[in-house]
């Protein structure tokens, strides 16, 4: 068995030991449940058969709930000095971080699993577009994949859980509400720019039925990003 899944399927199974698994899914779907379904701009006060305003929501509190999940991976081992025995194996950085990754991503997808009934409720409801919730939660998967080798990277960088997490929100907000703020105050090729950075508008674009190439490649090169910087820092740690 790979190394990588034997990684993913440990840090899987401790989600569920910790109850950290069960508290992401109650709190996930209460939050989401809510605004979806009985408070503001919900699916009965818009009058549509869509999932709008679930996605809005998931897009803010994945957003909060990442950082949460992500902080104890690498650096709790760091601090339980576990992080040594698990590299003096017969296993790379790069291995440990891909393993964590696809863990915290399994969890996630598991989560939005359970929203399933969301989609079924409103093909009773109306006609719903099929298409346009399928790329809306490839959108989440997508921002959640950015949004956990972010995550990643702030927990190699420190043992302290409290600091992974500041860390792992502070550089999420760039990209979450900074330069979608930013973009505004300039015009031209700047603000292009600036705006292209913000994962708002990616995100808001599938969460229309739109999945764009352009989407898929800055979404992809942030993930690739912060798995390789959390690599880099791992073996930058071994060399030291």
């Amino acid at each position: 068995m790979s190394p990588v899944w034997v990684i993913a399927r440990r840090e899987l199974a401790s989600f569920f030991d910790s109850l950290i698994a069960y508290i992401l899914l109650v709190l996930f779907l209460g939050f989401s449940g809510f605004f979806t379904w009985l408070y503001g701009s919900d699916i009965f006060m818009v009058g549509q058969a869509s999932l709008q305003s679930f996605f809005n929501v998931a897009y803010w509190t994945l957003f909060f709930f990442i950082p949460a999940l992500t902080m104890r991976l690498l650096a709790e081992e760091r601090k339980t000095g576990t992080i040594e025995l698990l590299l003096t194996k017969a296993v790379s950085d790069r291995q440990v971080v891909l393993g964590k990754f696809l863990a915290t991503l399994l969890l996630i997808a598991i989560v939005l699993l359970f929203t399933l009934p969301y989609p079924l409720t409103l093909a009773f409801l109306g006609r719903p577009d099929f298409g346009q919730i399928f790329c809306g939660y490839a959108g989440l998967l997508l921002l959640s994949a950015a949004y956990t080798s972010i995550g990643l990277y702030a927990s190699s960088i420190t043992s302290n859980q409290i600091v992974a997490f500041l860390a792992a929100l502070f550089i999420s907000l760039f990209f979450h509400l900074i330069f979608g703020m930013l973009s505004s105050q300039f015009s031209g090729l700047t603000g292009e720019v600036i705006d292209y950075l913000s994962l708002t508008g990616h995100f808001e674009s599938m969460a229309r039925g739109v999945i764009d190439s352009a989407d898929l490649i800055y979404i992809l090169t942030i993930v690739l990003a912060g798995l390789q910087l959390a690599g880099f820092s791992l073996s930058k740690r071994n060399l030291d």
